[in-house]
């Protein structure tokens, strides 16, 4: 998230703001960690996720897939060991998976509304629905992280800006739509794995977030709800 601006000037104060960066937060490092020789905690969940025998013992060919995993999306360190982090992505994607084509199952985001972008922080998805019919989505987003939250409530679209650039961070957030304060909706070049997550913006894909240009307008609702996992 950055500081708003519109013809030159300040239109909003901008508070907990995202840097769609490539942090040493969750940034994966230039070259190859070693690997480690020592079974993690969640050694057997690791496993099966990934396809290899269930044994609960470390082997190279476990190591090594498990750090491509943990490469993939800038989890550190990245050396190959099945610990909380990387489980607890693993175990996010698998409840993600199993939400399917019915993202609002509970009815928590408001179906009277009309179109309106659902963020269900919880499970880091967000789709888009035209009352209790589904328009867009879900897809997995990246939330803010401990002590950036992105705030929950009904909120608006109120600024757009596809070319919008961070003046605090110095970074572009392409495809921005501002819903509440400095947060907005915008990609970035990050996994949406890739924890701890923003600095209160909800991050998308480039392909994402253009659909969500597309579909989205001035005015149109926003719905946020849940709690991120670790926050």
């Amino acid at each position: 998230m950055g500081d708003i601006r519109r013809r030159g000037a300040v239109v909003l104060g901008v508070t907990g703001l995202v840097a769609p960066l490539t942090l040493a937060l969750g940034a994966a490092p230039a070259q190859a960690a070693s690997c480690s020789t020592q079974a993690g905690p969640y050694q057997k969940q690791v496993e099966k996720f990934l396809g290899r025998p269930v044994d609960g013992r470390q082997s190279t060919a476990d190591c090594k897939a498990i750090q491509a995993f943990q490469n993939k999306h800038g989890i550190t360190p990245n050396i190959g060991y099945a610990g909380p982090v990387t489980w607890g992505v693993m175990d996010l994607m698998n409840k993600q998976k199993a939400v399917g084509n019915n993202p609002n199952r509970s009815g928590a985001c408001p179906t009277n509304k009309g179109r309106i972008a659902c963020v269900n922080l919880t499970l880091q998805l967000s789709w888009i629905q035209d009352g209790s019919r589904l328009v867009y989505g879900p897809v997995p987003v990246r939330t803010g992280r401990n002590g950036y939250e992105t705030r929950t409530g009904l909120k608006k679209i109120y600024w757009r800006d596809i070319d919008h650039v961070s003046t605090i961070y110095n970074v572009p957030m392409p495809y921005s739509q501002f819903f509440d304060g400095g947060q907005a909706f915008h990609s970035v070049g990050l996994s949406m794995w890739n924890p701890p997550g923003s600095h209160g913006c909800v991050n998308m894909t480039s392909t994402t977030a253009k659909k969500y240009w597309s579909l989205l307008k001035n005015g149109d609702d926003v719905f946020v709800y849940g709690r991120k996992p670790g926050t």
